[in-house]
């Protein structure tokens, strides 16, 4: 993708090994809280994960709205650095023109 960002998520997981000797993926979204082979209890995993998502900060959990004001905050750099027609400033072909 040209001059662009692809976001992508990825839920938080852990990997335990249960004491039986079983290995087990828990997210936040699992289903299953016992251990399939002993049937240990894994609820209290899952619930921390649950917690913990809840709780990331907003920048982690929607970047492209700081990335947005960033860029911002650049292209007004730019424009303060360079002067107009320099190859080094950033040209935005869609903004309007009073030229016309």
């Amino acid at each position: 993708m040209l001059f662009g960002k692809v976001y992508e998520w990825h839920p938080a997981s852990v990997a335990l090994e249960c004491d039986c000797g079983e290995m087990v993926t828990l997210s936040a979204t699992s289903t299953t809280t016992t251990c399939s082979r002993c049937g240990a209890d894994l609820g209290t995993f899952v619930h921390a994960i649950r917690e913990r998502e809840g709780r990331l900060a907003d920048k982690l959990i929607h970047p492209w709205f700081y990335d947005a004001k960033e860029r911002a905050q650049q292209h007004k750099h730019d424009e303060a650095a360079y002067s107009e027609g320099s190859r080094w400033r950033y040209n935005d072909i869609t903004a309007a023109s009073n030229e016309e």
